[in-house]
C-alpha cells in the first residue's frame, strides 16, 4: 500500500508534575508590594495542596506534550458509526465566542435578551422546515435528554387523554439509550426483531401493538445504517391503536434535505445538534438535542418557550399542559449558536449535499471492502455501514484484534462490537466531511490488515505495536477497576 499516516517518529513520555518539579522554580513573577509584610499566626494559616514548584517552560511543555497524545477529528479521520464525528467549520465556533452571545448571563430580562431570543426562535423554525415538524423546543441539553423529552410527552399525552399506558415498542436496531429513555418514564420496554432485511416490518408489529402500549421508538436510519423503509405502514399500525411514533433522530446527516420526517407518520422527533448540525460531539461540554413534534404534542413541550409577538421575543410558561422544565437555563445556548450559523451558510441544497455525500462516502467504503470484510447485510445503506468479522475468525482473529491493528496504520479505530444484533460488528461512519483520497488510505489501510489475518495473525494479536502504549488488559480492568485515584 502507499505510506500511510502512522509512523513511530517522536513520542514523548511525560511524568508526574510532583516528579518534574524542583524547590525554587517558578513560573511567574510579581509586582514588588508597597505593603509592609505582616506575620500570620499559625492558626489562621491551614495547610494547603502540595503544588510541586515549575517553571514556565515546564507548565507549557507538560500540556503541549499532553495535547499531543489526543486524537480528535483535527487529527485525523474519526470512522466512529453511530457517533458521527464529522469536521465542524472553525466559523461557526467564532460567532459562538462573539461576547454578545458569550457573556450573556441566563438571568438577564427578556428586554436585554431581545437578540438571543431571536436566534433561537429562528432555529426553531428552520428546524421545522427541516423535519416538516409543527413545533419545536430547544431545551433539551443533549440526545439522550431529548429521548427522554420524547417519552415525557409521550406519557403527558396519554395522561391528558384520561388513558395512560404502560408498555413502548422498542427495536432490536434502535439506539442503546432508548430503552433507558422509555424505563424512566415508567414504561416497559417491549423488544421487537427487525427482518432479513435488518429494517422493521409491519407484520412484527402488528402482532405487538395493542391498546396497552403508548408507540413506539424507531431509529431512523437505524443502527445498520438502513433506513425503515416501512416507516409509514408502521406508523399507521401503531396510530390505528391510539399509539405514538417517537423517532430517534440521531442519524439525521444522513437524511436533512431529503426526507422530510413529519410526512412518515413520526409524532414526536429529536435531532443531536452535536451530530448533523456543526456543534462538536465528545468535547466534554453541553450538547443539544431538540424535540419536534406534531401539533397535537405541542401543549406539552417543555417551559419556558420562546414566543414572539409584534418582533419582540420572550421567555414565557403560559402553558398549562407543559410537561414543566428539563433544563433549569438554556445553558447550552452556544451549541444553538453555531447550528443556526452553519444551516444558515449552508442552506436548502448545501444541507442535502452534505446528507448524499454522507452517504455516499458510506457506501463507496462498503462497496470498496465487500471482498475483505463479511457484511451482514448486503444492500446500500445510508451514512454508515456495519462488517462483521466472520471471515477474520476463521485466523483466529477478532473485531477486537482488527481495530487495535488499524491503530498503528494512524487511524482511529470505528465503533465495535455494536450494533448488537450483528455478531462481532464493525460499524464506519466516514461522514461527508471526509476526502476521496483519505478514504482510500483508510481502505487499504482495512485491505493489509485483512491480509495480515490471513498470513501473520500474531501481528494483529500484538498490536499495537507502534502506539504510545501497548494493548491494555482491558477485561481486569472492567472486572477489577482501580477506583483509589
Amino acid at each position: 500500500m502507499r505510506k500511510g499516516q502512522g509512523e513511530t517518529g517522536l513520542i514523548f513520555d511525560e511524568p508526574l508534575l510532583w516528579e518534574k518539579g524542583k524547590e525554587g522554580r517558578v513560573g511567574f513573577s510579581i509586582p514588588a508590594s508597597d505593603v509592609e509584610p505582616s506575620a500570620l499566626d499559625d492558626e489562621l494559616i491551614s495547610p494547603g495542596p502540595d503544588f510541586p514548584d515549575l517553571s514556565e517552560v515546564d507548565v507549557v511543555r507538560h500540556y503541549t506534550r499532553l495535547s499531543q497524545w489526543n486524537f480528535c477529528v483535527d487529527t485525523g479521520m474519526y470512522p466512529l458509526g453511530s457517533c458521527t464525528m464529522k469536521y465542524n467549520p472553525r466559523s461557526n465556533e467564532r460567532l459562538a465566542e462573539l461576547p454578545g452571545f458569550a457573556m450573556a448571563h441566563p438571568l438577564l430580562p427578556d428586554t436585554l435578551t431581545q437578540g438571543a431570543l431571536r436566534l433561537m426562535k429562528e432555529l426553531e423554525d428552520f428546524l421545522k422546515e427541516i423535519t416538516g415538524m409543527d413545533a419545536v423546543s430547544l431545551q433539551p441539553a443533549a440526545g439522550a435528554q431529548g429521548e427522554l423529552t420524547g417519552m415525557l410527552l409521550v406519557h403527558a399525552y396519554h395522561k391528558h387523554r384520561g388513558k395512560p399506558r404502560k408498555k413502548i415498542i422498542v427495536p432490536d436496531t434502535a439506539h442503546g439509550t432508548n430503552p433507558s429513555s422509555a424505563a424512566l418514564c415508567g414504561y416497559s420496554p417491549v423488544r421487537v426483531n427487525s427482518g432479513e432485511k435488518g429494517i422493521l416490518t409491519g407484520e412484527a408489529i402488528l402482532d405487538l401493538m395493542d391498546e396497552d402500549t403508548a408507540g413506539i421508538m424507531v431509529t431512523n436510519p437505524n443502527t445498520l445504517g438502513l433506513f425503515e423503509e416501512n416507516i409509514r405502514e408502521i406508523a399507521s399500525i401503531v396510530h390505528s391503536k391510539g399509539g405514538l411514533v417517537y423517532c430517534d433522530g440521531a442519524n439525521m446527516n444522513a437524511l436533512m434535505g431529503i426526507v422530510r420526517m413529519g410526512e412518515t407518520g413520526i409524532d414526536v422527533l429529536h435531532l443531536n445538534l452535536h451530530k448533523t448540525f456543526s456543534a462538536p460531539h465528545g468535547g466534554g461540554g453541553p450538547g443539544a438535542g431538540p424535540v419536534c413534534v406534531k401539533s397535537h404534542l405541542e401543549p406539552f413541550l417543555p417551559v419556558p418557550r420562546v414566543i414572539e409577538s409584534g418582533g419582540t421575543y420572550e421567555l414565557s410558561e403560559d402553558f398549562p399542559d407543559s410537561i414543566g422544565k428539563v433544563h433549569t437555563f438554556y445553558g447550552n445556548f452556544g451549541v444553538m449558536i453555531k447550528a443556526l450559523s452553519y444551516i444558515r451558510t449552508m442552506g436548502a441544497e448545501g444541507l442535502k449535499r452534505a446528507s448524499q455525500l454522507a452517504v455516499l462516502n458510506a457506501n463507496y467504503i462498503k462497496e470498496m471492502l465487500r471482498e475483505s470484510y463479511h457484511l451482514p447485510y448486503d444492500r446500500p445503506c445510508m451514512h454508515e455501514c456495519v462488517f462483521s468479522d466472520k471471515y477474520l475468525r476463521a485466523y483466529k482473529v477478532t473485531t477486537l484484534d482488527f481495530a487495535k491493528r488499524l491503530v498503528d496504520y494512524g487511524f482511529h479505530p470505528p465503533t465495535i462490537y455494536f450494533p448488537l444484533v450483528v455478531n462481532g460488528a464493525i460499524m464506519v461512519e466516514p461522514t461527508e466531511t471526509e476526502s476521496k483520497e483519505d478514504l482510500d488510505l483508510f481502505i487499504e489501510a482495512c485491505r493489509c490488515i485483512a491480509r495480515e489475518a490471513q498470513d501473520s495473525p500474531e501481528l494483529l494479536k500484538e498490536a499495537p505495536r507502534a502506539s504510545k502504549r501497548r494493548r491494555l488488559d482491558e477485561t481486569s480492568a472492567a472486572r477489577q477497576p482501580c477506583l483509589a485515584g
